[in-house]
């Protein structure tokens, strides 16, 4: 597994990146991972052998989970967890953790979905990489054309952000088809943009797109919940979202949606920013132009029968 550097992440990213990284690490490390997560304020008290003592590893595997975390070494680590067990402290009220069961009542389904929810949006804002999210932005806002791919679930996301795109003047087009996102990857060339949407980062039929289009010269875009995933491979920047917890009811591929969601709003809102002069004009005739079918005919509002 490779680290990845840069940066140590904000006492409020580090518990958003444990999420996102734990299911990808070695059992070990997950175990590391995971007790960090869940008593910061105990393991920060702890020196490297306490705590691969309490986890039943090694130094050597704390070491190499506080560098894929983000952090040079254990102390830096130990830092940011005292950081974020006093955030805990701050008098928040707790947090509704429980996943949701068969026999929920409908008011706990929707209390337990909207703290999923809001932990995953406010974890996946956390985490994402804000040089990465500039210069994908500047590729798209100056990008001739742009294919978006994406299957499943992340085929609805790909859908969204070629129709937001599509709505500012810029050319985008979203391929959840395997044959025709290839076909049209083989066009692409430099000065155009191919966005691969995949949670898992090893969809097949995403990955071989964007690496035709890698390929060929155009700037790549991954937006993935594995950053260290086989997507990352072609893609000149990478943009993690994160996810809400997997359960029987709630498979990766629904709650994935959320994160990937907020990422594509961001992606829009910056290309808009940067391309306002033309973007504005351009949603304005839109919206003038669908305007019609979103006002009532007449007799439309007389009462059913």
């Amino acid at each position: 597994m490779k680290e990845i550097f840069g940066p140590a992440p904000a006492p409020a990213a580090l518990a958003a990146k444990v999420r996102t990284l734990a299911p990808s690490m070695t059992r070990s490390m997950q175990r590391v991972a995971e007790a960090v997560a869940a008593d910061p304020a105990g393991c920060a008290a702890l020196t490297v052998t306490g705590l691969a003592e309490l986890t039943g590893t090694s130094e050597a595997t704390v070491v190499r989970t506080s560098r894929l975390l983000g952090y040079p070494g254990y102390r830096d680590l130990r830092l940011a967890l005292a950081g974020l067990a006093a955030q805990q402290q701050s008098g928040r009220s707790p947090a509704v953790t429980a996943d949701i069961a068969v026999d929920d009542p409908i008011a706990d389904v929707v209390a337990k979905l909207a703290y999923d929810e809001q932990q995953t949006l406010a974890d996946t804002a956390a985490g994402l990489d804000m040089a990465q999210l500039s210069a994908a932005v500047g590729a798209l806002a100056a990008a001739r054309r742009i294919d978006i791919y994406g299957v499943g679930a992340s085929g609805l996301v790909a859908q969204d952000l070629a129709q937001k795109l599509l709505r500012i003047g810029l050319v985008a087009h979203a391929h959840s088809d395997p044959h025709l996102a290839v076909t049209n990857a083989v066009q692409l060339r430099a000065k155009d943009v191919a966005v691969a949407i995949t949670h898992s980062g090893s969809t097949g039929d995403v990955i071989e797109p964007l690496r035709v289009a890698f390929e060929r010269g155009a700037t790549t875009v991954a937006i993935t919940g594995r950053p260290d995933g086989p997507v990352t491979q072609y893609a000149d920047h990478v943009l993690t979202t994160s996810t809400a917890r997997e359960s029987e009811l709630r498979p990766a591929a629904m709650s994935s949606r959320t994160s990937q969601l907020l990422v594509v709003d961001c992606l829009f809102i910056g290309v808009a920013q940067r391309t306002y002069e033309t973007a504005a004009p351009a949603l304005s005739a839109s919206y003038e132009a669908l305007a019609h079918r979103h006002t009532p005919r007449a007799g439309g509002t007389a009462a059913r029968r």
